[in-house]
This record gives structure tokens, sequence and C-alpha cells, in this order.
């Protein structure tokens, strides 16, 4: 696929070259135009989403609606993919991440608490997680372990449906059972401590849509953690690792 054959070290080194440019700036309609019609190649599938002024002078920020984010020349005749990367006094900073940590707030803040399976420490959270989970995960069942020391320090837990064998696997149907309980929180307790439950899969459960959402924000594993920074922590951390993460320590 030609997205892996550039490497992200191309975009960062470029970025240290060139002058900076105010990103976000408005992008007029006959560029936008220009580049659709160059980078919307027959054949490729991709359409192009949005058009922006990047960091670094000369280049635009091509957001695809079905493909990756890319760094294109204004006339789309080379672009690059790969994270952007500023870098000053505090080190290196991937403003690529940045804007992804956005999005997941966003799109986060959009799913319903009732569809999720929450558990809340007493009193006032000091902050909260977003895990996208799977019953069959060790290390979602070894995280789970820890969430009573979560709560105790004050973390709320918020569990998302993430079957890793697809929406047609067992997983997703013990998935579902637990989203379907009358009793959630017991019930994805019972299935992570490798109990068994009998089978329920309702009609309207949200686990298809959660496993969706996941491809989206970047799952590529489980357990995967979001914070309610939108940081994403991709796999297992423990309880006291988590609260140095959360900057609660």
């Amino acid at each position: 696929m030609i997205f892996r054959v550039l490497q992200s070290v191309l975009a960062v080194a470029l970025l240290v070259l060139a002058p900076l440019t105010i990103a976000g700036e408005p992008v007029s309609q006959a560029q936008v135009d220009k580049l659709r019609k160059v980078l919307e190649v027959p054949g490729m599938d991709l359409k192009v989403g949005s058009v922006t002024i990047s960091e670094i002078a000369g280049l635009y920020e091509v957001q695809f609606t079905n493909g990756p984010t890319v760094y294109s020349t204004p006339n789309g005749d080379f672009f690059l993919v790969g994270d952007m990367f500023s870098v000053g006094p505090q080190g290196y900073v991937n403003l690529a991440e940045k804007r992804r940590d956005g999005e997941r707030v966003e799109k986060l803040a959009a799913v319903a608490q009732g569809d999720m399976i929450v558990f809340s420490p007493e009193g006032e959270p000091r902050a909260h997680i977003t895990v996208f989970t799977d019953v069959t995960c060790f290390y979602c069942q070894k995280l789970h372990k820890e969430v009573p020391q979560l709560n105790k320090n004050g973390v709320e837990v918020r569990y998302l449906a993430y079957p890793r064998a697809g929406v047609d696997s067992e997983g997703f149907r013990q998935l579902a059972s637990a989203w379907c309980a009358d009793n959630p929180q017991e019930t994805l307790t019972l299935l992570k401590s490798k109990k068994s439950v009998p089978e329920n899969v309702c009609a309207d459960n949200p686990v298809a849509a959660q496993f969706q959402l996941g491809q989206e924000l970047g799952v590529r594993g489980t357990p995967a953690i979001v914070t309610q920074d939108g940081q994403m922590i991709p796999g297992y951390q423990s309880a006291d690792e988590l609260m140095v993460t959360l900057g609660l320590n």
C-alpha cells in the first residue's frame, strides 16, 4: 500500500527545515478543488474530506474521509504520510496526535453513558477513563481487577465493547450479553472472571457500533484506554501506573 511507503520521519525532517505557518488558516475552494482533482485517483477509493494549511510552509494537511491524513504540496503531485512533530524547549510534540486527542474527546462525548458499562467511585470522580474492552482478553481481565482500586482513588471507569474477533464472534455475543443484562456491571465482572453466563444478545445492543467507533479512533487491540483528555494508552497499565499517567499520584 502506498501509504506505508513514506515514513513519518520525512515529515519531521521537513518541519525542522521549513519555516512555520499558522495552521488552520482558510483554504480557498479553488485550492481544495485542485487537490481533490489530483488526489482522488481512480481505483484508490479515497475521497478528500478537508484541506487546511499545515504548520509547514508550502504543505497542506489533507484528511481523506475514508483514509489517512497526508501533507500535500499545493499541486498535489507529492505528499507525505505520517505524524508531524514540532520541536521546542519541551522536546518533541506530536501535533498529529494532539489533533487525534481532540477528535477522540469529541466522538466519545457523543456516546451516551447509558450505552457504557460504568464503574463509578463514591463521591465526585477526580477523573475518568474510557476503556475499549473484550472479555476474552487476558490483560482486559487483569485491568478489570484494578477497577476497585481505581474507583477508590477517584477514577471512574467507562467501558465500551471491542470484540477483537469481530461482530460475528463468540466474544461479540459475550459482550452483548453483558450489555443486555439486567445488571451489566455484575455480568461483565463474571465474564471477565471466566464464569459462564446465559447468552442474551438483545436486538438493540450497542456492541457493533462501539466496535466500529473503536476502529475509527485507532483501537488496534485491547484494552485500549482513553483518558478524558483524549490520550490513547494502547495496552494494560496497573492502577498505580494509571494514577501517574493521569497526574493523580
